[in-house]
């Protein structure tokens, strides 16, 4: 009897970027062609080389690793770039989540598009899908703003911005300093503002706070404060 052919999308090609979604906490939510991907490609383009490894690790994977990160991320993206116009084949990924959506990627991706070379997808998890998704907050429009900048004044001054802002905005926040920026948007929008802040999603402690923006702040001070945060704000004349 003939085998059955193998699937295309499942080999990657010579001289192509694949930008790989990885799980943003469950492992099980790797999706066959990432696995497929990234035990094939030549060399795989990560954050941290340590965390990367051990993903592929646990999948019995063993590919070469390249770091790529915020702090090499200018010279590593030519330098990877110029690999995949030799004919490589690279697969990008980072820590957790999908590449160049607040992490490291964009770079690389506009390295390559500027030598004309493919870049292709392989999507996957990706932590401000997942929280629209699931939040109930309105998703026929947003805007993802990514982490605000540290300081106070900026992430006021972001609030005030889109006070009025007709879809929803949809941030990442760290665990230093979520309980602050709750505060911040019951001072600047309101208590009664819909919001949805999500911690730990996929993985063992996920927690979900939807609902008016005084009383997810003061569920969220009585819980852990550890991990990483989603915040979703509904437009103002939205009613839960």
């Amino acid at each position: 009897m003939n085998e059955p052919a193998a699937n295309p999308s499942l080999i990657p090609s010579p001289g192509t970027l694949y930008v790989v979604a990885t799980p943003i906490g469950n492992l099980a939510d790797l999706t066959e062609r990432a696995r497929a991907i990234l035990g094939a490609v030549d060399l795989v383009a990560c954050e941290d080389t340590r965390t990367t490894g051990g993903l592929l690790t646990r999948f019995g994977l063993h590919r070469p690793l390249v770091s790529y990160h915020d702090h090499n991320e200018t010279e590593a993206a030519e330098f990877i770039a110029a690999k995949i116009a030799a004919g490589q084949s690279v697969a990008l990924v980072s820590d957790a989540g999908t590449p160049a959506i607040s992490d490291p990627g964009f770079r690389l991706v506009r390295a390559c598009r500027r030598r004309g070379l493919p870049v292709i997808p392989i999507p996957g998890a990706c932590a401000v899908a997942a929280v629209l998704s699931a939040s109930g907050l309105p998703t026929n429009g947003f805007l993802f703003a990514g982490f605000l900048i540290a300081k106070t004044s900026a992430r006021t001054a972001f609030l005030e911005k889109y006070r009025d802002f007709e879809f929803t905005l949809a941030l990442y926040e760290s665990c230093h300093r979520i309980d602050k920026f709750a505060e911040e948007i019951v001072e600047k929008l309101g208590p009664d503002r819909v919001i949805c802040i999500a911690r730990e999603v996929t993985k063992l402690h996920e927690t979900w706070l939807v609902g008016r923006a005084g009383d997810v702040r003061d569920r969220l001070l009585k819980g852990s404060l550890k991990g990483e945060f989603v915040v979703l704000i509904a437009p103002a004349d939205f009613i839960l």
